[in-house]
């Protein structure tokens, strides 16, 4: 059987096909057994929720982010409600914004018919480690004024023309009685 054959020389070793066979199986079972399937959870509420029964959906929003699960926020529009779809902007976001220690905001508010939909995933340990972990002292050491990099100046590509005056409007014309 061959191990490596694009080493020069080549490496090959003496053994059991079916030996083989069957420690590849293995190792794609353990391979499996490793991998998480992502699972979506659903909350639903409307624009005109109260300020407990959103208590309650952030308890239950907090529960499945920590669990690991994908979160799918949906408010549900109904009759003349459609016609104010930055209530359900606005709810979504300060909810994306209270349960920022849960999660990341993936998918930002958008209106999909009469729902509007916002995506949040969980937070991972390695990244709320990151977010609390402080800059040592001894890590920011100032580089002398020369070395420093300077921020380019921004400047417009062309110059913006004034707005010109119009003339005013003649007046409306009298008919003939």
């Amino acid at each position: 059987m061959e191990i490596a054959p694009n080493a020069q020389p080549p490496v090959a070793k003496l053994g059991d096909h079916g030996k083989y066979r069957f420690d590849e199986q293995q190792k794609l079972k353990e391979a499996k057994k490793k991998q998480k399937a992502v699972v979506w959870k659903e909350i639903r509420m409307a624009p005109k929720i109260d300020e407990h029964d959103i208590e309650t959906k952030l308890k239950a929003a907090a529960r499945f982010l920590d669990e690991g699960d994908k979160l799918k926020i949906t408010v549900r529009f109904r009759g003349r409600e459609l016609a104010h779809p930055d209530r359900g902007r606005t709810l979504l976001l300060a909810m994306g914004e209270r349960l920022k220690e849960h999660g990341v905001i993936e998918r930002l508010p958008l209106l999909e018919g009469r729902q509007m939909i916002m995506v949040m995933n969980p937070v991972r340990p390695q990244q709320v480690q990151q977010q609390q972990r402080p800059v040592p002292a001894s890590a920011v050491v100032s580089a002398p004024a020369a070395a420093r990099p300077v921020a380019p100046v921004p400047t417009p590509l062309r110059p913006t023309p004034a707005p010109t005056a119009r003339p005013a409007a003649a007046p409306p014309r009298s008919r003939p009685a």
